[in-house]
Protein backbone atom coordinates (compact mmCIF):
# COMPACT_ATOMS: atom_id res chain seq x y z
CA UNK A 1 0.00 0.00 0.00
CA UNK A 2 2.84 2.38 0.82
CA UNK A 3 4.37 1.88 -2.64
CA UNK A 4 1.04 2.53 -4.35
CA UNK A 5 0.57 5.83 -2.56
CA UNK A 6 4.08 6.94 -3.42
CA UNK A 7 3.74 5.87 -7.05
CA UNK A 8 0.54 7.86 -7.51
CA UNK A 9 2.16 10.98 -6.08
CA UNK A 10 5.33 10.57 -8.12
CA UNK A 11 3.60 9.97 -11.42
CA UNK A 12 1.74 13.23 -11.01
CA UNK A 13 5.10 15.04 -11.35
CA UNK A 14 6.87 12.69 -13.78
CA UNK A 15 6.78 13.89 -17.40
CA UNK A 16 10.00 12.17 -18.46
CA UNK A 17 12.65 9.68 -17.45
CA UNK A 18 14.87 9.59 -14.39
CA UNK A 19 18.57 9.35 -15.31
CA UNK A 20 20.53 7.21 -12.84
CA UNK A 21 24.25 7.87 -13.21
CA UNK A 22 26.21 4.95 -11.82
CA UNK A 23 23.09 2.80 -12.00
CA UNK A 24 25.07 -0.39 -12.62
CA UNK A 25 26.81 -0.14 -9.25
CA UNK A 26 25.80 -1.39 -5.81
CA UNK A 27 23.50 1.38 -4.57
CA UNK A 28 22.64 2.70 -8.02
CA UNK A 29 21.32 -0.66 -9.24
CA UNK A 30 19.09 -0.99 -6.19
CA UNK A 31 17.80 2.50 -6.96
CA UNK A 32 16.99 1.56 -10.54
CA UNK A 33 15.01 -1.44 -9.36
CA UNK A 34 13.23 0.71 -6.77
CA UNK A 35 12.25 3.30 -9.37
CA UNK A 36 10.91 0.65 -11.73
CA UNK A 37 8.97 -1.00 -8.92
CA UNK A 38 7.36 2.38 -8.31
CA UNK A 39 6.27 2.51 -11.95
CA UNK A 40 8.89 5.04 -13.05
CA UNK A 41 11.10 4.97 -16.15
CA UNK A 42 14.75 4.66 -15.09
CA UNK A 43 17.57 5.13 -17.61
CA UNK A 44 21.12 4.17 -16.59
CA UNK A 45 24.42 5.82 -17.49
CA UNK A 46 27.55 3.97 -16.37
CA UNK A 47 31.07 3.45 -17.65
CA UNK A 48 31.09 -0.10 -16.17
CA UNK A 49 34.50 0.51 -14.59
CA UNK A 50 33.15 -0.84 -11.31
CA UNK A 51 29.49 -1.51 -12.13
CA UNK A 52 28.00 -4.59 -13.76
CA UNK A 53 25.90 -4.70 -16.90
CA UNK A 54 23.71 -7.46 -15.42
CA UNK A 55 22.83 -5.27 -12.42
CA UNK A 56 20.60 -2.91 -14.40
CA UNK A 57 18.09 -5.76 -14.83
CA UNK A 58 17.12 -4.78 -18.35
CA UNK A 59 16.84 -1.02 -17.87
CA UNK A 60 18.13 1.10 -20.78
CA UNK A 61 21.90 1.40 -20.39
CA UNK A 62 24.13 4.11 -21.89
CA UNK A 63 27.82 3.26 -21.50
CA UNK A 64 30.11 6.24 -21.18
CA UNK A 65 32.04 8.61 -18.94
CA UNK A 66 30.19 11.54 -17.39
CA UNK A 67 33.47 13.42 -17.44
CA UNK A 68 33.13 13.47 -21.24
CA UNK A 69 31.12 16.57 -22.12
CA UNK A 70 30.15 15.23 -25.55
CA UNK A 71 28.78 12.02 -24.04
CA UNK A 72 26.83 13.97 -21.42
CA UNK A 73 25.39 16.33 -24.03
CA UNK A 74 24.22 13.48 -26.27
CA UNK A 75 22.87 11.52 -23.31
CA UNK A 76 20.81 14.37 -21.88
CA UNK A 77 19.56 15.31 -25.33
CA UNK A 78 18.26 11.79 -25.90
CA UNK A 79 16.92 10.97 -22.43
CA UNK A 80 15.50 14.42 -21.51
CA UNK A 81 15.31 13.45 -17.83
CA UNK A 82 13.05 15.10 -15.30
CA UNK A 83 15.81 14.58 -12.73
CA UNK A 84 19.29 13.11 -12.41
CA UNK A 85 20.39 10.79 -9.59
CA UNK A 86 24.17 10.59 -9.24
CA UNK A 87 25.81 7.47 -7.75
CA UNK A 88 29.00 7.32 -9.85
CA UNK A 89 31.90 7.84 -7.44
CA UNK A 90 35.16 6.29 -6.40
CA UNK A 91 34.67 5.26 -2.78
CA UNK A 92 37.82 3.72 -1.27
CA UNK A 93 39.25 5.93 1.45
CA UNK A 94 42.73 4.38 1.40
CA UNK A 95 42.97 4.61 -2.37
CA UNK A 96 41.91 8.25 -2.23
CA UNK A 97 44.94 9.01 -0.05
CA UNK A 98 47.30 7.18 -2.43
CA UNK A 99 45.64 8.43 -5.65
CA UNK A 100 43.95 11.77 -4.87
CA UNK A 101 44.00 12.87 -8.52
CA UNK A 102 41.66 9.98 -9.43
CA UNK A 103 39.17 11.04 -6.75
CA UNK A 104 39.12 14.73 -7.58
CA UNK A 105 38.88 13.96 -11.30
CA UNK A 106 36.06 11.41 -10.98
CA UNK A 107 34.12 12.64 -7.96
CA UNK A 108 34.46 16.39 -8.45
CA UNK A 109 35.49 17.36 -11.98
CA UNK A 110 33.28 14.81 -13.74
CA UNK A 111 30.35 15.86 -11.58
CA UNK A 112 30.81 19.45 -12.71
CA UNK A 113 30.76 18.30 -16.34
CA UNK A 114 27.46 16.55 -15.61
CA UNK A 115 26.00 19.60 -13.87
CA UNK A 116 27.00 21.91 -16.70
CA UNK A 117 25.38 19.53 -19.17
CA UNK A 118 22.23 19.63 -17.08
CA UNK A 119 22.26 23.42 -17.18
CA UNK A 120 22.60 23.40 -20.94
CA UNK A 121 19.59 21.07 -21.27
CA UNK A 122 17.43 22.80 -18.67
CA UNK A 123 17.49 19.92 -16.17
CA UNK A 124 17.18 21.49 -12.72
CA UNK A 125 16.67 18.59 -10.29
CA UNK A 126 19.59 16.59 -8.92
CA UNK A 127 20.02 13.97 -6.20
CA UNK A 128 23.58 13.44 -5.01
CA UNK A 129 25.02 10.40 -3.27
CA UNK A 130 27.13 11.94 -0.50
CA UNK A 131 28.77 10.41 2.55
CA UNK A 132 29.31 10.68 6.29
CA UNK A 133 33.02 11.06 5.43
CA UNK A 134 32.38 14.79 4.96
CA UNK A 135 32.21 15.16 8.75
CA UNK A 136 35.68 13.78 9.50
CA UNK A 137 36.46 12.95 13.12
CA UNK A 138 33.15 13.32 14.99
CA UNK A 139 32.97 16.02 17.63
CA UNK A 140 29.78 14.44 18.98
CA UNK A 141 27.47 11.51 18.25
CA UNK A 142 24.93 10.94 16.94
CA UNK A 143 25.98 13.15 14.03
CA UNK A 144 23.33 15.56 12.74
CA UNK A 145 23.37 17.78 9.65
CA UNK A 146 24.76 20.74 11.61
CA UNK A 147 27.89 18.85 12.65
CA UNK A 148 31.07 20.62 11.47
CA UNK A 149 32.36 19.46 8.09
CA UNK A 150 36.06 18.56 8.32
CA UNK A 151 36.82 15.61 6.00
CA UNK A 152 40.19 13.98 6.63
CA UNK A 153 40.80 12.27 3.28
CA UNK A 154 40.44 13.10 -0.43
CA UNK A 155 37.33 10.91 -0.73
CA UNK A 156 35.46 12.90 1.91
CA UNK A 157 36.86 16.20 0.64
CA UNK A 158 35.76 15.47 -2.93
CA UNK A 159 32.20 14.82 -1.76
CA UNK A 160 32.13 17.92 0.44
CA UNK A 161 33.42 20.03 -2.47
CA UNK A 162 30.53 18.78 -4.61
CA UNK A 163 28.05 19.69 -1.89
CA UNK A 164 29.49 23.22 -1.76
CA UNK A 165 29.43 23.46 -5.55
CA UNK A 166 25.77 22.47 -5.53
CA UNK A 167 24.98 25.28 -3.11
CA UNK A 168 26.60 27.74 -5.52
CA UNK A 169 24.79 26.25 -8.54
CA UNK A 170 21.49 26.61 -6.72
CA UNK A 171 22.13 30.28 -5.91
CA UNK A 172 23.42 31.15 -9.38
CA UNK A 173 21.44 28.85 -11.69
CA UNK A 174 18.45 27.59 -9.71
CA UNK A 175 19.62 23.96 -9.82
CA UNK A 176 17.87 22.20 -6.94
CA UNK A 177 19.79 19.37 -5.28
CA UNK A 178 19.19 16.97 -2.43
CA UNK A 179 22.40 15.56 -0.92
CA UNK A 180 21.99 12.29 0.96
CA UNK A 181 24.83 11.47 3.32
CA UNK A 182 25.12 7.73 3.90
CA UNK A 183 26.71 6.17 6.90
CA UNK A 184 27.51 2.45 6.31
CA UNK A 185 25.46 1.10 3.41
CA UNK A 186 25.02 -2.68 3.64
CA UNK A 187 22.63 -5.51 2.86
CA UNK A 188 21.17 -6.64 -0.45
CA UNK A 189 17.99 -6.84 -2.46
CA UNK A 190 15.60 -9.03 -0.41
CA UNK A 191 14.56 -10.79 -3.65
CA UNK A 192 18.15 -11.85 -4.25
CA UNK A 193 18.62 -10.19 -7.65
CA UNK A 194 21.15 -7.57 -6.54
CA UNK A 195 23.89 -7.22 -3.97
CA UNK A 196 27.28 -5.84 -3.12
CA UNK A 197 30.06 -6.77 -5.54
CA UNK A 198 33.12 -4.53 -5.32
CA UNK A 199 36.58 -5.31 -6.65
CA UNK A 200 38.39 -5.15 -4.34
CA UNK A 201 35.85 -5.54 -1.55
CA UNK A 202 36.52 -3.25 1.41
CA UNK A 203 33.20 -3.23 3.33
CA UNK A 204 32.87 -5.19 6.55
CA UNK A 205 29.66 -7.18 6.04
CA UNK A 206 30.55 -8.71 2.64
CA UNK A 207 34.10 -9.40 3.83
CA UNK A 208 32.84 -11.40 6.82
CA UNK A 209 30.35 -13.23 4.60
CA UNK A 210 33.18 -14.19 2.26
CA UNK A 211 34.81 -15.88 5.26
CA UNK A 212 31.57 -17.76 5.95
CA UNK A 213 31.46 -18.82 2.29
CA UNK A 214 35.03 -20.10 2.38
CA UNK A 215 36.33 -17.40 0.05
CA UNK A 216 38.57 -15.89 2.75
CA UNK A 217 40.40 -17.64 5.60
CA UNK A 218 39.55 -15.09 8.31
CA UNK A 219 38.36 -11.58 9.02
CA UNK A 220 40.79 -8.99 10.35
CA UNK A 221 39.61 -6.74 13.16
CA UNK A 222 41.59 -3.52 13.01
CA UNK A 223 42.07 -2.62 16.65
CA UNK A 224 40.33 -3.88 19.79
CA UNK A 225 41.36 -1.15 22.20
CA UNK A 226 38.88 1.58 21.27
CA UNK A 227 36.79 3.31 23.94
CA UNK A 228 33.71 1.21 23.11
CA UNK A 229 31.90 -1.58 24.94
CA UNK A 230 33.96 -4.39 23.36
CA UNK A 231 36.96 -2.38 22.16
CA UNK A 232 36.08 -2.43 18.46
CA UNK A 233 34.77 0.36 16.24
CA UNK A 234 31.04 1.08 16.21
CA UNK A 235 29.25 1.99 12.99
CA UNK A 236 25.70 2.76 11.84
CA UNK A 237 24.64 0.22 9.19
CA UNK A 238 21.85 1.26 6.84
CA UNK A 239 20.19 -1.26 4.54
CA UNK A 240 20.57 -0.47 0.84
CA UNK A 241 16.80 -0.87 0.36
CA UNK A 242 16.17 1.82 2.97
CA UNK A 243 18.65 4.06 1.17
CA UNK A 244 16.72 3.56 -2.07
CA UNK A 245 13.47 4.46 -0.29
CA UNK A 246 15.04 7.70 0.97
CA UNK A 247 16.15 8.60 -2.55
CA UNK A 248 12.68 7.94 -3.90
CA UNK A 249 11.19 10.27 -1.30
CA UNK A 250 13.81 12.92 -2.04
CA UNK A 251 12.93 12.64 -5.73
CA UNK A 252 9.27 13.14 -4.86
CA UNK A 253 10.19 16.24 -2.87
CA UNK A 254 12.10 17.76 -5.79
CA UNK A 255 9.51 16.91 -8.41
CA UNK A 256 6.83 18.49 -6.25
CA UNK A 257 8.74 21.77 -6.34
CA UNK A 258 10.84 21.36 -3.21
CA UNK A 259 14.10 23.17 -2.70
CA UNK A 260 17.63 21.98 -2.08
CA UNK A 261 18.26 20.00 1.09
CA UNK A 262 20.87 17.92 2.94
CA UNK A 263 20.00 14.80 4.93
CA UNK A 264 21.95 12.23 6.93
CA UNK A 265 20.87 8.62 6.38
CA UNK A 266 21.40 6.03 9.07
CA UNK A 267 19.44 3.94 11.55
CA UNK A 268 20.65 5.82 14.60
CA UNK A 269 21.90 2.54 16.08
CA UNK A 270 25.55 1.58 16.26
CA UNK A 271 26.97 -1.93 16.04
CA UNK A 272 30.55 -2.84 16.84
CA UNK A 273 32.74 -4.94 14.56
CA UNK A 274 32.44 -7.80 17.07
CA UNK A 275 28.65 -7.51 17.05
CA UNK A 276 28.55 -7.70 13.26
CA UNK A 277 30.76 -10.80 13.33
CA UNK A 278 28.43 -12.36 15.91
CA UNK A 279 25.41 -11.60 13.68
CA UNK A 280 27.09 -13.32 10.73
CA UNK A 281 27.77 -16.37 12.89
CA UNK A 282 24.12 -16.48 13.95
CA UNK A 283 22.72 -16.07 10.45
CA UNK A 284 25.10 -18.34 8.56
CA UNK A 285 25.86 -20.97 11.19
CA UNK A 286 29.53 -20.76 10.19
CA UNK A 287 32.46 -20.08 12.50
CA UNK A 288 34.24 -16.87 11.59
CA UNK A 289 37.96 -16.98 12.42
CA UNK A 290 39.21 -13.59 13.59
CA UNK A 291 42.68 -12.08 13.40
CA UNK A 292 43.34 -8.87 15.33
CA UNK A 293 45.37 -6.26 13.49
CA UNK A 294 46.60 -2.78 14.22
CA UNK A 295 44.29 0.21 14.22
CA UNK A 296 43.86 1.95 10.90
CA UNK A 297 44.71 5.63 10.84
CA UNK A 298 41.62 7.82 10.79
CA UNK A 299 39.16 5.22 12.13
CA UNK A 300 36.97 7.02 14.71
CA UNK A 301 35.70 4.86 17.59
CA UNK A 302 32.01 5.62 16.94
CA UNK A 303 30.09 6.88 13.88
CA UNK A 304 26.31 6.98 14.33
CA UNK A 305 23.81 9.12 12.42
CA UNK A 306 21.09 11.41 13.65
CA UNK A 307 18.63 11.00 10.77
CA UNK A 308 15.66 12.79 12.31
CA UNK A 309 15.69 15.46 9.61
CA UNK A 310 15.15 12.89 6.84
CA UNK A 311 12.41 11.19 8.84
CA UNK A 312 10.59 14.45 9.50
CA UNK A 313 11.06 16.22 6.16
CA UNK A 314 10.76 13.23 3.83
CA UNK A 315 8.55 10.94 5.89
CA UNK A 316 11.30 8.31 5.64
CA UNK A 317 10.92 5.22 7.79
CA UNK A 318 13.69 2.58 7.47
CA UNK A 319 12.17 -0.89 7.24
CA UNK A 320 15.28 -3.06 7.64
CA UNK A 321 16.97 -1.74 10.76
CA UNK A 322 17.53 -5.16 12.33
CA UNK A 323 21.15 -6.27 11.93
CA UNK A 324 20.31 -9.96 11.46
CA UNK A 325 17.87 -9.12 8.65
CA UNK A 326 20.48 -7.00 6.90
CA UNK A 327 23.03 -9.81 7.20
CA UNK A 328 20.53 -12.45 6.03
CA UNK A 329 19.80 -10.51 2.83
CA UNK A 330 23.51 -10.02 2.18
CA UNK A 331 24.18 -13.72 2.89
CA UNK A 332 21.57 -14.83 0.36
CA UNK A 333 23.28 -12.65 -2.23
CA UNK A 334 26.77 -13.86 -1.25
CA UNK A 335 25.80 -17.49 -1.75
CA UNK A 336 24.36 -16.70 -5.16
CA UNK A 337 27.33 -14.56 -6.14
CA UNK A 338 29.87 -17.09 -4.86
CA UNK A 339 28.31 -19.80 -7.05
CA UNK A 340 28.38 -17.41 -10.01
CA UNK A 341 32.00 -16.44 -9.33
CA UNK A 342 33.10 -20.11 -9.31
CA UNK A 343 31.24 -21.02 -12.50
Amino acid sequence: MRDNRRTTSLLAYMPDSILVVGGAGYIGSHMVKRLRRAGLHAVVADDLSSGHREAVLGAPLHIGDIGDAAFVDALLGEVRPAAVMHFASCIQVGESVAEPAKYYRNNLTATQVLLDGMRAHGVTRFIFSSTAAIFGEPQYVPIDEAHPKAPINPYGRSKWMVEQMLEDYDRAYGLKAVCLRYFNAAGADPEGELGECHQPETHLVPLILQVAAGRRPHITVYGEDYATADGTCVRDYIHVEDLADAHLLALRQLLAGGGSARYNLGNGNGYSVREVIAAVRRVTGHPIPVVVGQRREGDPPVLVADARAAREALGWQPCHGDLDTLVAHAWAWERRHARWARS
